[in-house]
């Protein structure tokens, strides 16, 4: 059967089939990996500065550690303030932020429940900075990664990773040693020179890493779940740790994680697997809003995900059964590959069943029985 036939079958119109379709393409090529890819790989640059903000923050707080290292935690969370001039030169191109009447400080409610620490992945170690307070969760990742906009953060997001964030406390590093080694010949037009050849070079300046916040996954209560409000939570922890684990393993090892269908798929169950064990399907449907399938949840996680441009409500329908097959199948490949299911360990024994699912489509893993 072939994919069109296997959407048809499904109800699919002609229309759908070619929505779908699209929406299906893969980002996650196994001819991308390389041949001799040997796991755990190797940090990333960045990651050994934050393991200097780690030791600091044990001594400082994580706070007011990473308020002198990240300038977008200089400024509040305001409508507008990414259009301003003195914004865009604090964040765009690393200037001084006192004297600045807009940087008045990113504020939280309880900074002193955050926690900062380095996760191992497969993909390598990972900075992860954990909210206690849902407000403050919310606080961050608008500041960080929302450019100190107060931009909607869905109730049932709990994770967010942070991709690719100037750093400007690492180029004053490089320039304090780059002064030093060049004596002489370190004016204000020698350094725009230099900073001009490192500006290609991103990986010098900069960085990933992992906001988590304490609530119960999905927006899922603990009583949904069959579990105490405690347990639920310490689970919930693991699970969104795992997810946004296996989104840096495909970001770095395929150069992809996307708000897609699938990627969520997959990142779930390498959540879950970390959490339970084991993978667990009703879990997963229970996340996305498919927990009474045939019938959809609204407001469920699965709406996130309905591509650019988005599928028509026939072909998001449509989508519900291939993610409730695909979920279906995945518990069956989960069960006879070779996954250490031991609760709370980062996935590194589960890469190679990572790079397995990488190498399908969503609509493969629907539609092929393993």
């Amino acid at each position: 059967m072939c994919c069109q036939e296997f959407l048809s079958s499904l109800g699919a119109s002609e229309k759908e089939i070619t929505e779908l379709i699209n929406y299906n393409i893969k980002f996650f090529r196994r001819n991308d990996l390389e041949s001799d890819l040997s796991l755990p790989l190797p940090d990333e640059p960045f990651v050994k500065v934050w393991e200097g903000y780690v030791m600091e923050a044990l001594e400082k707080g994580v706070f007011n550690t990473l308020c002198e290292k990240l300038v977008q935690l200089s400024f509040p969370v305001q409508e507008g303030i990414s259009g301003e001039d003195n914004y865009r030169l604090a964040t765009l191109r690393g200037l001084q932020v006192s004297g600045m009447t807009e940087a008045q400080g990113l504020e939280l409610e309880r900074p002193e429940d955050l926690e900062l620490y380095l996760h191992p992945t497969p993909a390598g170690r990972i900075p992860v900075l954990v909210a206690g307070h849902r407000p403050d969760f919310v606080s961050l990742v608008q500041a960080l990664s929302r450019r100190n906009e107060p931009e909607r953060i869905p109730p049932s997001m709990g994770a967010c990773m942070v991709k690719g964030l100037n750093n400007w406390d690492r180029i004053r590093a490089y320039r304090e040693k780059w002064e030093k080694d060049n004596p002489g010949k370190c004016s204000g037009d020698h350094w725009q020179e230099e900073f001009r050849n490192i500006v290609p070079r991103r990986e010098l300046y900069q960085d990933t890493f992992i906001i988590l916040s304490k609530g119960e996954y999905s927006g899922v209560t603990a009583e949904e779940m069959g579990l105490s409000l405690e347990e639920w939570r310490s689970l919930s922890l693991l699970i969104r740790r795992g997810h946004e684990a296996a989104h840096y393993f495909t970001l770095r090892v395929f150069g992809s994680a996307r708000n897609h269908a699938y990627d969520e798929l997959i990142a779930d169950c390498m959540g879950i697997v970390a959490a339970a064990g084991t993978y667990q399907s009703d879990w997963f449907l229970r996340f996305v809003g498919l927990e009474n399938y045939p019938f959809y949840r609204q407001g469920g996680r699965l709406e996130n995900y309905l591509g650019s441009p988005p599928l028509s409500a026939g072909a998001f329908k449509i989508l519900q059964t291939i993610v409730h097959r695909a979920s279906e199948n995945m518990d069956k490949i989960c069960r006879s590959f070779y996954v250490k299911g031991v609760k709370g360990a980062a996935p590194e024994g589960n890469a190679d069943l990572l790079i397995y699912l990488a190498s399908l489509s969503l609509i493969e893993l629907a539609w092929n029985k393993p």
